[in-house]
Protein backbone atom coordinates (compact mmCIF):
# COMPACT_ATOMS: atom_id res chain seq x y z
CA UNK A 1 0.00 0.00 0.00
CA UNK A 2 1.34 3.83 -1.47
CA UNK A 3 2.04 6.06 1.39
CA UNK A 4 0.50 9.65 0.53
CA UNK A 5 1.79 12.46 2.72
CA UNK A 6 -0.55 15.97 2.55
CA UNK A 7 0.51 19.35 4.23
CA UNK A 8 -2.17 21.89 3.81
CA UNK A 9 -3.58 24.69 6.70
CA UNK A 10 -7.04 24.05 5.36
CA UNK A 11 -8.09 20.95 7.59
CA UNK A 12 -11.41 20.77 5.09
CA UNK A 13 -8.67 19.92 2.14
CA UNK A 14 -6.81 17.29 4.53
CA UNK A 15 -9.76 15.55 5.15
CA UNK A 16 -11.78 15.52 2.12
CA UNK A 17 -8.23 14.51 0.64
CA UNK A 18 -7.82 12.09 2.75
CA UNK A 19 -11.13 10.30 2.85
CA UNK A 20 -10.92 9.99 -0.95
CA UNK A 21 -7.31 8.75 -1.03
CA UNK A 22 -8.15 6.57 1.52
CA UNK A 23 -11.10 5.21 -0.06
CA UNK A 24 -8.69 4.40 -3.80
CA UNK A 25 -6.48 2.49 -1.75
CA UNK A 26 -3.60 4.68 0.00
CA UNK A 27 -2.47 4.89 2.82
CA UNK A 28 -2.07 8.23 4.11
CA UNK A 29 -1.42 11.49 6.91
CA UNK A 30 -2.01 14.90 6.71
CA UNK A 31 -0.19 17.54 8.15
CA UNK A 32 -1.01 21.36 8.48
CA UNK A 33 2.46 22.61 7.79
CA UNK A 34 5.47 21.86 5.99
CA UNK A 35 7.52 22.32 9.45
CA UNK A 36 5.79 19.26 10.39
CA UNK A 37 5.93 17.26 7.61
CA UNK A 38 9.57 17.61 7.55
CA UNK A 39 9.74 16.34 11.10
CA UNK A 40 8.52 13.43 9.99
CA UNK A 41 10.67 13.12 7.28
CA UNK A 42 13.63 12.26 9.76
CA UNK A 43 12.22 8.93 10.86
CA UNK A 44 9.87 7.83 7.93
CA UNK A 45 9.17 8.62 4.36
CA UNK A 46 6.69 8.67 2.23
CA UNK A 47 5.84 7.61 -1.37
CA UNK A 48 4.58 10.53 -2.13
CA UNK A 49 3.73 14.17 -1.02
CA UNK A 50 0.80 16.64 -1.63
CA UNK A 51 1.48 20.15 -0.60
CA UNK A 52 0.05 23.53 -0.88
CA UNK A 53 1.67 26.41 -1.60
CA UNK A 54 0.57 29.03 0.61
CA UNK A 55 0.95 27.87 4.26
CA UNK A 56 1.58 29.58 7.84
CA UNK A 57 5.60 29.26 8.27
CA UNK A 58 7.38 27.26 5.47
CA UNK A 59 5.66 27.85 1.60
CA UNK A 60 4.89 24.85 -0.34
CA UNK A 61 7.84 25.51 -2.83
CA UNK A 62 10.32 25.93 0.00
CA UNK A 63 9.08 22.25 1.05
CA UNK A 64 9.56 21.54 -2.73
CA UNK A 65 13.22 22.74 -2.80
CA UNK A 66 13.94 20.80 0.47
CA UNK A 67 12.41 17.72 -0.66
CA UNK A 68 14.09 17.55 -4.78
CA UNK A 69 17.61 18.19 -2.94
CA UNK A 70 17.30 15.46 -0.30
CA UNK A 71 14.73 13.02 -1.13
CA UNK A 72 14.62 13.05 -5.04
CA UNK A 73 12.51 10.16 -5.26
CA UNK A 74 10.00 11.16 -3.76
CA UNK A 75 7.60 13.07 -6.57
CA UNK A 76 5.63 15.99 -5.10
CA UNK A 77 2.59 17.60 -6.34
CA UNK A 78 1.79 20.89 -5.50
CA UNK A 79 -1.82 22.71 -5.03
CA UNK A 80 -2.87 26.41 -5.15
CA UNK A 81 -6.01 28.30 -5.05
CA UNK A 82 -3.78 30.83 -6.71
CA UNK A 83 -3.39 29.45 -10.07
CA UNK A 84 -1.70 31.60 -12.42
CA UNK A 85 1.30 31.08 -14.99
CA UNK A 86 3.97 31.71 -12.28
CA UNK A 87 2.69 29.48 -10.06
CA UNK A 88 3.01 26.98 -12.87
CA UNK A 89 6.11 27.84 -13.65
CA UNK A 90 7.60 27.91 -10.56
CA UNK A 91 5.56 24.55 -9.59
CA UNK A 92 7.19 23.09 -12.67
CA UNK A 93 10.83 24.75 -12.39
CA UNK A 94 10.78 23.66 -8.97
CA UNK A 95 10.93 20.12 -9.87
CA UNK A 96 6.85 19.00 -9.01
CA UNK A 97 5.52 16.14 -10.55
CA UNK A 98 2.75 18.35 -11.43
CA UNK A 99 0.57 21.42 -10.77
CA UNK A 100 -3.35 21.17 -9.46
CA UNK A 101 -5.13 24.15 -9.09
CA UNK A 102 -7.65 24.45 -6.94
CA UNK A 103 -10.82 23.33 -7.04
CA UNK A 104 -9.84 20.11 -8.37
CA UNK A 105 -11.50 17.20 -9.63
CA UNK A 106 -10.68 14.28 -6.61
CA UNK A 107 -10.70 11.22 -9.39
CA UNK A 108 -8.09 13.36 -11.61
CA UNK A 109 -6.01 14.03 -8.47
CA UNK A 110 -6.27 10.07 -7.92
CA UNK A 111 -5.42 9.33 -11.67
CA UNK A 112 -2.42 11.85 -11.58
CA UNK A 113 -1.47 10.25 -7.92
CA UNK A 114 -1.05 7.11 -9.62
CA UNK A 115 1.02 8.05 -12.42
CA UNK A 116 3.30 10.05 -10.42
CA UNK A 117 3.69 6.76 -8.55
CA UNK A 118 4.72 4.83 -11.78
CA UNK A 119 6.87 7.15 -12.84
CA UNK A 120 9.09 8.27 -9.79
CA UNK A 121 10.49 10.99 -11.34
CA UNK A 122 13.94 12.31 -10.43
CA UNK A 123 14.49 15.28 -12.89
CA UNK A 124 15.52 18.29 -10.92
CA UNK A 125 13.57 21.57 -11.55
CA UNK A 126 15.58 24.52 -13.39
CA UNK A 127 14.00 27.19 -11.41
CA UNK A 128 13.13 30.86 -13.21
CA UNK A 129 12.94 34.26 -11.79
CA UNK A 130 11.06 35.82 -14.89
CA UNK A 131 8.62 38.21 -14.73
CA UNK A 132 4.87 37.12 -16.88
CA UNK A 133 2.14 38.83 -18.34
CA UNK A 134 -0.36 36.51 -19.35
CA UNK A 135 -3.49 37.44 -17.31
CA UNK A 136 -6.06 34.56 -16.49
CA UNK A 137 -7.45 32.93 -13.72
CA UNK A 138 -10.17 30.64 -15.72
CA UNK A 139 -9.99 26.92 -15.40
CA UNK A 140 -9.64 27.34 -19.66
CA UNK A 141 -5.98 28.94 -19.10
CA UNK A 142 -4.91 26.66 -16.67
CA UNK A 143 -3.71 23.96 -18.90
CA UNK A 144 -2.03 26.74 -21.16
CA UNK A 145 -0.11 27.59 -17.54
CA UNK A 146 0.53 23.85 -16.84
CA UNK A 147 2.08 23.89 -20.32
CA UNK A 148 4.35 26.49 -20.22
CA UNK A 149 5.31 25.28 -16.72
CA UNK A 150 6.14 21.65 -17.33
CA UNK A 151 8.32 22.92 -20.72
CA UNK A 152 10.42 25.17 -18.61
CA UNK A 153 12.99 23.19 -18.22
CA UNK A 154 13.18 21.86 -21.55
CA UNK A 155 13.45 23.13 -25.21
CA UNK A 156 11.31 21.15 -27.11
CA UNK A 157 9.34 21.87 -30.47
CA UNK A 158 5.94 23.33 -29.71
CA UNK A 159 2.91 24.22 -31.61
CA UNK A 160 0.26 27.09 -30.35
CA UNK A 161 -3.27 26.43 -31.81
CA UNK A 162 -5.48 29.05 -31.09
CA UNK A 163 -7.79 31.43 -33.00
CA UNK A 164 -6.56 35.01 -34.47
CA UNK A 165 -6.41 37.45 -31.32
CA UNK A 166 -5.98 34.92 -28.38
CA UNK A 167 -2.03 35.82 -27.67
CA UNK A 168 -0.31 33.26 -29.13
CA UNK A 169 3.01 35.45 -29.56
CA UNK A 170 2.93 35.84 -26.09
CA UNK A 171 2.71 32.28 -25.26
CA UNK A 172 5.71 31.93 -27.49
CA UNK A 173 7.88 34.58 -25.77
CA UNK A 174 6.98 33.03 -22.17
CA UNK A 175 7.95 29.60 -23.10
CA UNK A 176 11.24 30.87 -24.35
CA UNK A 177 11.75 33.40 -21.29
CA UNK A 178 11.16 30.04 -19.20
CA UNK A 179 13.58 27.87 -21.35
CA UNK A 180 17.28 26.77 -20.57
CA UNK A 181 17.55 29.84 -23.71
CA UNK A 182 16.37 32.89 -22.20
CA UNK A 183 19.31 34.55 -22.47
CA UNK A 184 19.45 34.07 -25.72
CA UNK A 185 17.54 35.63 -28.82
CA UNK A 186 13.97 35.24 -29.57
CA UNK A 187 12.97 36.09 -33.06
CA UNK A 188 10.00 36.26 -34.46
CA UNK A 189 8.47 35.55 -38.34
CA UNK A 190 4.58 35.94 -39.51
CA UNK A 191 4.36 33.86 -42.18
CA UNK A 192 1.17 36.07 -43.60
CA UNK A 193 2.79 38.67 -43.71
CA UNK A 194 5.57 37.67 -45.97
CA UNK A 195 5.01 37.24 -49.76
CA UNK A 196 5.76 33.83 -51.40
CA UNK A 197 8.81 34.47 -53.55
CA UNK A 198 10.73 36.06 -50.40
CA UNK A 199 9.73 34.02 -47.34
CA UNK A 200 13.05 31.68 -47.97
CA UNK A 201 15.59 34.85 -48.23
CA UNK A 202 13.55 36.20 -44.85
CA UNK A 203 14.15 32.40 -43.04
CA UNK A 204 18.07 31.64 -44.75
CA UNK A 205 18.92 34.74 -45.79
CA UNK A 206 20.58 35.45 -49.11
CA UNK A 207 23.84 36.13 -51.04
CA UNK A 208 24.60 39.83 -52.73
CA UNK A 209 23.43 39.54 -56.09
CA UNK A 210 22.02 36.07 -55.73
CA UNK A 211 18.51 37.56 -57.64
CA UNK A 212 17.07 41.35 -58.92
CA UNK A 213 17.28 42.88 -55.50
CA UNK A 214 20.07 41.55 -53.95
CA UNK A 215 22.09 44.47 -53.32
CA UNK A 216 23.61 42.94 -50.41
CA UNK A 217 24.04 39.77 -48.27
CA UNK A 218 21.29 39.14 -45.64
CA UNK A 219 21.15 37.23 -42.72
CA UNK A 220 17.91 35.38 -42.23
CA UNK A 221 16.00 34.32 -39.36
CA UNK A 222 17.22 30.96 -38.58
CA UNK A 223 20.88 32.92 -38.37
CA UNK A 224 19.79 35.79 -36.17
CA UNK A 225 17.92 32.97 -33.59
CA UNK A 226 21.21 30.39 -33.48
CA UNK A 227 21.49 28.91 -29.99
CA UNK A 228 17.84 30.71 -29.43
CA UNK A 229 14.50 30.26 -30.76
CA UNK A 230 12.47 30.63 -33.88
CA UNK A 231 8.74 31.98 -33.39
CA UNK A 232 7.16 30.41 -36.71
CA UNK A 233 3.50 32.40 -36.56
CA UNK A 234 0.67 31.42 -39.02
CA UNK A 235 3.04 28.56 -40.01
CA UNK A 236 -0.40 27.10 -41.88
CA UNK A 237 0.55 30.16 -44.59
CA UNK A 238 3.69 29.28 -46.05
CA UNK A 239 4.52 27.61 -49.15
CA UNK A 240 4.91 24.32 -49.59
CA UNK A 241 8.30 24.56 -51.31
CA UNK A 242 9.83 26.43 -48.49
CA UNK A 243 8.12 23.93 -45.80
CA UNK A 244 10.62 21.79 -47.88
CA UNK A 245 13.05 23.62 -46.85
CA UNK A 246 12.23 23.84 -43.33
CA UNK A 247 11.31 20.14 -42.95
CA UNK A 248 15.02 19.70 -43.99
CA UNK A 249 16.49 22.54 -41.89
CA UNK A 250 14.79 20.95 -38.70
CA UNK A 251 16.41 17.20 -40.24
CA UNK A 252 19.96 18.18 -40.71
CA UNK A 253 20.50 21.11 -38.40
CA UNK A 254 22.05 23.15 -41.41
CA UNK A 255 21.07 25.49 -44.78
CA UNK A 256 22.05 27.01 -47.49
CA UNK A 257 21.33 30.82 -48.30
CA UNK A 258 19.84 31.53 -51.10
CA UNK A 259 22.54 32.06 -53.64
CA UNK A 260 24.89 30.53 -51.31
CA UNK A 261 27.13 27.33 -51.85
CA UNK A 262 28.65 27.23 -48.38
CA UNK A 263 25.96 24.86 -45.47
CA UNK A 264 25.42 26.87 -42.16
CA UNK A 265 25.28 24.82 -39.35
CA UNK A 266 22.15 26.29 -36.64
CA UNK A 267 20.78 24.96 -33.37
CA UNK A 268 17.36 26.32 -33.17
CA UNK A 269 14.72 26.04 -30.70
CA UNK A 270 11.70 26.10 -33.08
CA UNK A 271 8.16 26.92 -32.15
CA UNK A 272 5.30 27.39 -34.41
CA UNK A 273 1.75 29.22 -33.92
CA UNK A 274 -1.68 28.76 -36.42
CA UNK A 275 -4.92 29.87 -36.00
CA UNK A 276 -6.14 27.41 -38.62
CA UNK A 277 -6.65 23.29 -38.33
CA UNK A 278 -3.56 21.84 -39.73
CA UNK A 279 -4.60 18.58 -40.24
CA UNK A 280 -7.50 19.83 -42.80
CA UNK A 281 -4.52 21.38 -44.42
CA UNK A 282 -2.60 18.59 -44.18
CA UNK A 283 -5.51 15.95 -45.61
CA UNK A 284 -6.14 19.24 -48.25
CA UNK A 285 -2.38 18.42 -49.35
CA UNK A 286 -1.96 22.60 -48.22
CA UNK A 287 0.74 21.26 -45.59
CA UNK A 288 3.28 18.62 -45.59
CA UNK A 289 2.11 15.87 -43.36
CA UNK A 290 6.03 15.10 -42.10
CA UNK A 291 6.37 18.29 -41.47
CA UNK A 292 3.35 18.39 -39.21
CA UNK A 293 4.52 15.54 -37.30
CA UNK A 294 7.91 17.85 -36.75
CA UNK A 295 6.29 20.64 -35.49
CA UNK A 296 3.73 18.64 -33.73
CA UNK A 297 5.91 17.07 -30.80
CA UNK A 298 4.08 19.07 -27.86
CA UNK A 299 0.49 20.89 -28.76
CA UNK A 300 -0.81 23.92 -26.79
CA UNK A 301 -4.49 24.77 -26.90
CA UNK A 302 -5.08 28.45 -26.46
CA UNK A 303 -8.58 28.97 -25.46
CA UNK A 304 -10.43 31.69 -26.39
CA UNK A 305 -11.83 34.96 -24.81
CA UNK A 306 -15.54 33.61 -25.09
CA UNK A 307 -14.38 30.42 -23.31
CA UNK A 308 -12.32 32.48 -20.56
CA UNK A 309 -15.08 35.06 -19.55
CA UNK A 310 -14.43 35.20 -15.86
CA UNK A 311 -11.11 36.82 -17.16
CA UNK A 312 -12.58 39.75 -18.93
CA UNK A 313 -12.43 41.77 -15.92
CA UNK A 314 -8.92 41.34 -14.94
CA UNK A 315 -8.37 41.86 -18.92
CA UNK A 316 -9.77 45.15 -19.34
CA UNK A 317 -8.25 46.30 -15.83
CA UNK A 318 -4.64 45.50 -17.05
CA UNK A 319 -5.64 47.10 -20.41
CA UNK A 320 -7.09 50.55 -19.18
CA UNK A 321 -4.34 50.86 -16.75
CA UNK A 322 -1.41 50.25 -19.28
CA UNK A 323 -3.64 52.96 -21.79
CA UNK A 324 -4.32 55.70 -18.70
CA UNK A 325 -0.21 55.71 -18.03
CA UNK A 326 0.86 55.25 -22.00
CA UNK A 327 -2.12 58.15 -23.13
CA UNK A 328 -2.00 60.28 -19.82
CA UNK A 329 -5.14 59.63 -18.57
CA UNK A 330 -7.02 59.49 -16.35
CA UNK A 331 -7.60 55.87 -14.88
CA UNK A 332 -11.32 54.15 -16.48
CA UNK A 333 -13.61 51.99 -14.50
CA UNK A 334 -15.77 49.77 -15.73
CA UNK A 335 -19.23 49.97 -14.25
CA UNK A 336 -21.05 47.08 -13.40
CA UNK A 337 -23.64 47.17 -15.98
CA UNK A 338 -21.01 47.76 -18.58
CA UNK A 339 -19.13 44.75 -17.30
CA UNK A 340 -22.37 42.86 -17.90
CA UNK A 341 -22.49 43.60 -21.21
CA UNK A 342 -18.79 42.93 -22.36
CA UNK A 343 -19.48 39.23 -20.31
CA UNK A 344 -22.49 38.39 -22.39
CA UNK A 345 -20.63 39.40 -26.09
CA UNK A 346 -18.61 36.64 -27.19
CA UNK A 347 -15.59 38.33 -28.41
CA UNK A 348 -15.15 37.06 -31.61
CA UNK A 349 -11.87 39.31 -32.26
CA UNK A 350 -10.42 37.76 -28.27
CA UNK A 351 -8.12 39.39 -26.39
CA UNK A 352 -6.39 41.58 -28.84
CA UNK A 353 -9.89 42.75 -29.67
CA UNK A 354 -10.52 43.25 -25.72
CA UNK A 355 -7.76 45.52 -25.82
CA UNK A 356 -8.75 47.69 -29.05
CA UNK A 357 -11.77 48.32 -27.14
CA UNK A 358 -10.00 49.38 -24.07
CA UNK A 359 -7.92 51.39 -26.18
CA UNK A 360 -11.04 53.49 -27.72
CA UNK A 361 -12.65 53.42 -24.20
CA UNK A 362 -9.62 55.45 -22.69
CA UNK A 363 -9.78 57.85 -25.77
CA UNK A 364 -13.49 58.13 -26.16
CA UNK A 365 -15.02 57.51 -22.89
CA UNK A 366 -16.92 60.88 -21.67
CA UNK A 367 -16.05 60.11 -18.21
CA UNK A 368 -13.75 58.36 -16.04
CA UNK A 369 -16.56 56.11 -14.65
CA UNK A 370 -17.42 53.60 -17.94
CA UNK A 371 -20.87 52.98 -18.62
CA UNK A 372 -23.32 50.43 -20.69
CA UNK A 373 -23.92 53.61 -23.04
CA UNK A 374 -20.24 54.25 -23.95
CA UNK A 375 -19.58 50.86 -25.01
CA UNK A 376 -18.48 49.96 -29.09
CA UNK A 377 -22.03 49.26 -30.63
CA UNK A 378 -21.16 46.04 -31.10
CA UNK A 379 -20.71 45.30 -27.74
CA UNK A 380 -24.30 46.88 -26.97
CA UNK A 381 -25.90 45.57 -29.50
CA UNK A 382 -24.88 41.57 -28.99
CA UNK A 383 -27.70 41.20 -26.44
CA UNK A 384 -30.22 41.82 -28.61
CA UNK A 385 -28.87 39.32 -30.88
CA UNK A 386 -28.62 36.96 -28.27
CA UNK A 387 -32.11 37.24 -27.23
CA UNK A 388 -34.53 34.35 -28.44
CA UNK A 389 -36.83 34.02 -31.01
CA UNK A 390 -39.43 31.99 -32.26
CA UNK A 391 -37.30 28.80 -31.98
CA UNK A 392 -33.96 27.91 -30.39
CA UNK A 393 -32.76 27.20 -34.19
CA UNK A 394 -33.57 30.88 -35.04
CA UNK A 395 -32.03 32.28 -31.92
CA UNK A 396 -28.15 29.83 -33.50
CA UNK A 397 -28.98 31.09 -36.48
CA UNK A 398 -29.09 34.86 -34.85
CA UNK A 399 -26.03 34.33 -32.97
CA UNK A 400 -24.53 32.69 -35.86
CA UNK A 401 -24.83 35.58 -37.89
CA UNK A 402 -23.40 38.32 -35.22
CA UNK A 403 -20.63 35.88 -34.90
CA UNK A 404 -19.38 35.48 -38.40
CA UNK A 405 -19.73 39.58 -39.09
CA UNK A 406 -16.52 39.78 -37.02
CA UNK A 407 -14.66 36.71 -38.22
CA UNK A 408 -13.02 35.95 -41.41
CA UNK A 409 -12.73 32.50 -41.04
CA UNK A 410 -13.12 29.50 -38.36
CA UNK A 411 -16.71 30.06 -37.70
CA UNK A 412 -17.27 26.13 -37.69
CA UNK A 413 -15.07 25.76 -34.87
CA UNK A 414 -16.41 28.66 -32.87
CA UNK A 415 -20.40 27.06 -32.98
CA UNK A 416 -18.99 22.94 -32.08
CA UNK A 417 -16.65 23.97 -29.27
CA UNK A 418 -19.50 26.17 -28.02
CA UNK A 419 -22.29 23.43 -28.27
CA UNK A 420 -19.74 20.90 -26.84
CA UNK A 421 -19.31 23.10 -24.23
CA UNK A 422 -22.78 23.29 -23.54
CA UNK A 423 -23.53 19.33 -23.76
CA UNK A 424 -20.72 18.85 -21.51
CA UNK A 425 -22.09 21.28 -18.89
CA UNK A 426 -25.73 19.96 -19.01
CA UNK A 427 -24.81 16.29 -18.70
CA UNK A 428 -22.63 17.11 -15.77
CA UNK A 429 -25.74 18.94 -14.04
CA UNK A 430 -27.97 16.06 -14.68
CA UNK A 431 -25.06 14.00 -13.32
CA UNK A 432 -24.45 15.77 -10.23
CA UNK A 433 -20.94 16.24 -11.46
CA UNK A 434 -20.20 12.66 -11.87
CA UNK A 435 -18.02 11.97 -14.89
CA UNK A 436 -18.71 8.62 -15.54
CA UNK A 437 -22.42 9.28 -15.55
CA UNK A 438 -22.20 12.19 -17.60
CA UNK A 439 -20.09 10.32 -20.51
CA UNK A 440 -22.95 7.69 -20.35
CA UNK A 441 -25.65 10.28 -20.99
CA UNK A 442 -23.44 12.20 -23.97
CA UNK A 443 -22.66 8.68 -25.57
CA UNK A 444 -18.88 8.96 -24.86
CA UNK A 445 -16.23 7.11 -23.23
CA UNK A 446 -15.26 8.76 -20.10
CA UNK A 447 -11.55 9.01 -21.21
CA UNK A 448 -13.33 10.99 -24.12
CA UNK A 449 -15.22 13.51 -22.06
CA UNK A 450 -12.17 14.10 -19.52
CA UNK A 451 -10.30 14.94 -22.84
CA UNK A 452 -13.01 17.12 -23.74
CA UNK A 453 -12.97 18.99 -20.78
CA UNK A 454 -9.52 20.05 -20.49
CA UNK A 455 -9.34 21.33 -24.30
CA UNK A 456 -12.85 23.09 -23.58
CA UNK A 457 -11.38 24.33 -20.00
CA UNK A 458 -14.09 23.17 -18.19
Amino acid sequence: MHKVWIADDDEAIRLILEESLTGSGFQTKSYSSGEDLLKELNSNQPDLIITDVQMPGMLGYDLLKHINNNYEDIPVIIMTAFADMQAAVDSFGGGAFEYLPKPFDLEDATEIINRALEEKPKTKGLKTDTKLDIIGESHAMQNVFRAIGKLSTTIATVLIQGESGTGKELIAKSLHKNSPRNDMPFIALNMADIPKELVESELFGHEKGSFTGAVDKRIGRFEQANGGTLFLDEIGDMPLDSQTRLLRVLSNKEFYRVGGDKPIKVDVRIIAATHQNLNNLVSQKNFREDLFYRLNVIKIEVPPLRDRKEDIGDLSKYFLKNYSDSLDEDLRVISDDAMNLMNKYDWPGNVRQLENVCYWLTLMSPSQNIKSQDLPTEVKEFEVADIPTSSWEDGMQNWLKNVSMNIDSGLSEIAITKIEKMLIKTALERSNGKKNDAAQILGWGRNTLSKKMKELGI
